[in-house]
């Protein structure tokens, strides 16, 4: 075999073959050919003299001399070996493909060169992150995205609610509120593809909070309601109790019927014994709230008006249910 000496010379092309085609002359600095990771290569040599001896080499291996191949990769072929023509192709091109390679011959007697450096590019992918959370408000908040890809990626967080954007890694939330309950997406993107993308939820628990209260008029053998409503993560469970701390059941002239965020008391024959005091209790495994309203007469004169945190039902049977609830926790 003939001793190769690397002089460039501009009678020689490289090109990779993929979704298309491109080619580059070689001049006194290597070129640059750019594929993605998965695709196939085509390293094209043209020839445009009459030669004796030719070579393809990556850096010191020697893949192919004429059409004979000293490779053991299978995925390595010759594809052209004529007067003008000398190349070959690299399917499923990997990342330790990547680096120089040589094509080499001999010519009248005078060994030439051409030098081409393969870069291999992966798209940026995200292969690691958070679970969702579910956490106590004031609690501090870490959320991890790691993505790997060639060149190396950014990676940012997304805040949905609020459209706020975070570089890196790793997104810190210190005492985190009820309002910042939400999905955070994570991006990275190394502009070889489309961005990858990956969500987080995050849960804020927190104790109920009872958000209105009203009294209600009411007629002697007529309807009517009572409403008690309360945000709250988990959701609340609901109890009602008389101005006499008796709880209140359910009869064949009152329903209570407990929805997601509320729990109403339905009258649906109002009689006198129904009219006073009415306390809604919320609760959950954080806490409890609770709110007192009137079911009165048009015309009546009572000493209290709706309340919450107990005012009518006294600090007392808040106390007492609060720490049922606790002990039942």
């Amino acid at each position: 075999m003939s001793r190769f000496v690397r002089i460039p010379v501009c009678s020689l092309i490289c090109a990779y073959e993929s979704a298309r085609v491109h080619a580059a002359e070689f001049g006194h600095l290597p070129d640059n050919i750019t594929v993605l990771e998965g695709e196939s290569v085509v390293l094209r040599c043209k020839i445009d003299e009459e030669v004796t001896h030719k070579a393809w080499l990556n850096r010191s291996n020697i893949l192919f001399t004429g059409t004979d191949k000293w490779s053991l990769d299978s995925r390595v072929s010759l594809v052209n070996n004529n007067n003008s023509d000398f190349s070959i192709k690299i399917e499923r091109v990997m990342v330790a493909d990547e680096g120089p390679y040589t094509c080499s011959f001999q010519a009248k007697n005078q060994p030439r060169t051409a030098h081409v450096y393969l870069i291999v590019q992966v798209p940026a992918r995200i292969v690691n992150i958070s679970q969702d959370k579910s956490v106590n408000e004031g609690d501090d908040v870490n959320f991890f995205c790691l993505a790997v890809g060639r060149p190396e990626p950014t990676v940012t967080w997304k805040d949905f609610k609020y459209g706020l954007m975070s570089e890196g890694e790793f997104l810190e939330i210190t005492e985190i509120k009820r309002h910042q309950a939400e999905e955070f997406e994570c991006i990275t993107n190394n502009g070889v593809a489309p961005p990858d993308t990956r969500r987080v939820k995050v849960t804020v628990n927190y104790p109920p909070v009872i958000t209105e209260v009203k009294n209600m008029p009411a007629q002697l053998g007529k309807t009517a309601i009572l409403r008690c409503e309360a945000m709250a993560v988990p959701t609340a469970s609901f109890e009602w109790y008389r101005d006499d701390r008796r709880p209140v059941e359910s009869d064949n002239t009152l329903k209570i019927k407990n929805e997601k965020t509320r729990s109403l008391l339905l009258f649906t024959n109002v009689t006198e014994k129904h009219f006073g005091n009415y306390t809604c209790f919320a609760s959950n495994r954080l806490g409890a709230s609770n709110a007192s309203m009137l079911l009165f007469r048009p015309g009546a004169v009572y000493g209290g008006v709706a309340s919450l945190n107990g005012r009518l039902s006294g600090v007392g049977l808040w106390f007492c249910l609060s720490i049922s609830v606790l002990m039942k926790v």
